[in-house]
């Protein structure tokens, strides 16, 4: 492989996910934190042949249970549930980097996991507020999170990332979790705010795909043809 190909090959691997540049820096950043700090703790799982993959099923699967428990009335247990799902989730990338596995298979993965779980809690916590305007406050959040990261990834494979993004999964978790112990109506107040700035991102990156995208020829080549 020449070293041509090389660069081409690491210049794909970084755009084909759903981060924006700004955001893609501090994750690699944060990546290279949680590394030596779990340093042992990798190694460990290496020795164990324990592979990033199967480390973002877990996170799958412990984030699935949360939802689970969430519709049982399990509150607490969801809300551990909840916290494992984000703690494996923070370590799958940094895992996958020590064991020289990374890819964008991988990153694929690990983002269609988050957008399963976070699906998933929307839809319990719209199940559980019947109201019209809960339910389409809910209902927006899913679509314009799952449009948004669409959209970044597509542009991402334009090589036109966004320049950033916002991720409210985790303030829409704690939010939950909040307004589960004091209850209050934190949730309601998130869902807004990230509503609104989702929808500006979904509207300024299509606004964007759309201008690198080919436009009808001009008069002069269709004369040509």
């Amino acid at each position: 492989m020449t070293s041509e190909s090389i660069g081409t090959s690491k210049q794909t691997e970084s755009k084909a996910d759903c981060y924006s540049d700004g955001e893609r820096a501090a994750m690699e950043w944060g990546q290279r934190i949680r590394a030596r700090a779990l340093a042992p703790l990798l190694k460990l799982l290496s020795r164990l042949s324990i592979s990033a993959d199967l480390v973002t099923g877990l996170s799958l699967l412990v984030g699935l249970a949360a939802i689970v428990m969430l519709a049982v009335g399990w509150q607490w247990a969801a809300v551990v549930c909840l916290v494992f799902h984000v703690l494996l989730d923070a370590l799958d990338g940094p895992l996958a980097r020590m064991q020289g596995t990374a890819s964008p298979r991988g990153s694929f993965a690990d983002t269609l996991a988050d957008q399963i779980v976070v699906t998933g809690v929307a839809i319990w916590w719209i199940a559980t507020n019947p109201q019209t305007w809960q339910i389409v406050m809910g209902c927006s959040f899913v679509f314009l999170y799952t449009l948004v990261v669409a959209i970044a990834m597509v542009r991402n494979a334009m090589e036109v990332p966004y320049t950033w993004l916002i991720r409210p999964r985790f303030f829409f978790f704690a939010a939950l979790v909040v307004d589960g112990i004091f209850f209050l109506k934190s949730t309601i107040i998130v869902l807004a705010v990230s509503n609104l700035l989702l929808a500006i991102k979904a509207g300024s990156g299509f606004l964007v795909l759309r201008s690198n995208l080919p436009g009808p020829a001009s008069n002069d080549s269709a004369k040509k043809n």
